[in-house]
């Protein structure tokens, strides 16, 4: 555990070290401000609650977080360091989870700095909080989920931008296993059980599922496995690479 902090502390500390981290929170902030209030037309809804703001997010991070993974890993293998961090008295798995926590915590940063945004729907109206806290909740899972796919592609190759791209059509198919439009194209063509399956593999089933106000354990389960098990194969990424 000491040395997972070691290193969480290091990851994180670096962000904020560089432009990178308050690059990142500032073009969050002004892109999920537009989405919300001038496409989302948050005023024009006449409902004092945060659909819009949600909404756009398994979108807004499609780019948005692969630009954070797409160096977790990469820029250790192209300058060398990777060998270096590995041979120190650390196990893989601090390494893999400190990078990880520490680059999920710069995601996490950013979104609560949305609050003002929350503020006002609160003076706007009187919306349930309740079920924003859990859309919240859940959007930083989704996150996760898009940030654990961007790892274990970053440690396949020393391009970042080739990690970014392959982060991104990765993140875009579970998106789309459960988009509605989808959904409907396969209805008729593909058994029941099929689409049920193809469903839940996908981030909005879930996410959609959390934020209504849904907390069920089965979406949080689905997250937290899915996170996991990228992660277990970042670790396996790197010792076929530390190997060869």
């Amino acid at each position: 555990m000491g040395n997972l902090l070691i290193i969480f502390k290091r990851e994180l500390l670096s962000y904020f070290a560089t432009p990178l981290a308050y690059i990142f929170i500032v073009i969050f902030l002004v892109v999920n401000g537009f989405l919300t209030f001038d496409f989302g037309g948050f005023y024009a809804r006449g409902q004092a609650d945060l659909a819009p703001f949600f909404a756009f997010h398994p979108f807004l991070y499609l780019f948005m977080v692969p630009a954070i993974a797409m160096t977790m890993w990469a820029d250790e293998r192209k300058a060398g360091t990777i060998e270096l961090l590995l041979t120190l008295p650390i196990n893989l798995r601090d390494a893999i989870l400190g990078k990880y926590l520490a680059a999920w915590s710069l995601i996490g940063i950013a979104l609560s700095l949305t609050f003002p945004i929350w503020i006002t729907a609160n003076y706007l109206g009187d919306p349930d909080n309740g079920v924003i806290f859990a859309a919240y909740v859940g959007s930083w899972f989704m996150a996760g989920a898009y940030l654990a796919i961007g790892a274990c592609l970053s440690a396949c190759t020393k391009n970042p931008v080739i990690a970014f791209i392959l982060t991104v059509t990765i993140c875009v198919i579970f998106v789309l296993l459960g988009y509605p439009f989808l959904l409907g194209m396969l209805t008729g063509w593909v058994p029941q059980i099929i689409i049920d399956a193809i469903s839940s593999m996908g981030f909005l089933t879930h996410f959609d599922s959390i934020s209504k106000g849904v907390f069920d354990v089965r979406d949080f389960l689905f997250f937290g496995v899915f996170i996991a098990a990228w992660l277990f194969a970042s670790a396996v990424v790197i010792e076929l690479k530390k190997a060869s």
